[in-house]
């Protein structure tokens, strides 16, 4: 007769068996990359030659060539656009439909209708609507406000902001789809109470639907904020990075410093900076909203 101690050791056994694959997966896909960019990151390498030995150099150069510093200086503008605008849009949209569970469903498909599309056909697509006879301009003539109208991704002062709503447009359905999934867990007596002391929506909004939704903000600013800090597809379909560095991020600067410069060290370095931003933004909200608990 087989002890308990040999039953427990055969179920962990397969336990590992059914995890083997996915772990194998990661290890080959995730951990060797990031210990090979890491490793690079010491070097000078164009990716073909031989490789120099260059210490940190590598990442004191992230942070003084002007084209890698603006990178990670407009990713951080980018968590505006596509974390604090979205979750401020997707709160208040939530807020509303909840009133109303019914009446907005179709409303609620198109909003969330951006995630389901291919971030470079959402691209290609802003970039003809910010064109010069694209729709934002028709509709300034339109309106007769044409002499407004203009090339607002060539533009230094717009191409940034009219990248960073595109990011505004793809994040809110996500953001929405996520609080008005925690505001229908919200005890409904909770309300209740507020209406008793003769409160409105106002302040059932600020005293019981928002300190309820802590989690759910805390899900919708890690996921956006990631977007954000490793945006490349729409930002590259839309501006390369330009007009000069003005929409620069770091997913772009990452491939034209590997395969257009042919500087994979710096790269990697840059890579690596990156990570360790998201790393320790993700640990920041995630601290936040376990101590806000």
């Amino acid at each position: 007769m087989s002890s308990p101690r040999s039953g427990r050791r055969r179920r962990g056994g397969v336990a590992w068996l059914y995890l083997a694959p996915a772990a194998a997966f990661y290890l080959a896909f995730v951990i060797y990359p990031y210990v090979n960019s890491l490793w690079y990151s010491f070097f000078e390498w164009n990716g073909v030659g031989l490789a120099t030995w260059v210490g940190l150099d590598n990442y004191v150069r992230v942070f003084t060539e002007p084209e890698q510093f603006a990178a990670l200086f407009n990713a951080v503008l980018l968590i505006f656009f596509f974390t604090v605008l979205p979750i401020t849009f997707g709160l208040v949209l939530a807020a509303v439909f909840a009133r109303r569970r019914h009446s907005w469903g179709a409303v609620r498909a198109i909003v969330f209708l951006p995630q389901i599309v291919p971030l470079v056909a959402v691209g290609v697509a802003w970039r003809w609507i910010y064109s010069e006879d694209g729709l934002v301009n028709q509709a300034l003539e339109t309106v007769g406000l044409g002499e407004f109208a203009r090339a607002w991704l060539g533009d230094y002062n717009w191409a940034f902001p009219a990248v960073g709503l595109v990011g505004t447009w793809v994040s809110t359905g996500l953001c929405l789809v996520l609080l008005l999934s925690g505001i229908q867990k919200i005890d409904p007596g909770l309300y209740e109470a507020v209406r008793l002391d003769g409160g409105g929506a106002i302040r059932e909004f600020f005293t019981v639907t928002l300190p309820q939704l802590r989690g759910e903000i805390a899900v919708a600013a890690t996921l956006t904020v990631i977007s954000a800090l490793a945006s490349f597809d729409v930002v590259y379909i839309m501006t390369r990075g330009g007009p000069g560095t003005q929409t620069m991020v770091p997913g772009v600067e990452i491939y034209n410093q590997a395969f257009t410069n042919g500087r994979v060290g710096q790269a990697s370095a840059l890579a690596i900076v990156l990570s360790l931003m998201v790393y320790l933004v993700v640990i920041l909200i995630n601290g936040l909203a376990r101590e806000k608990k």
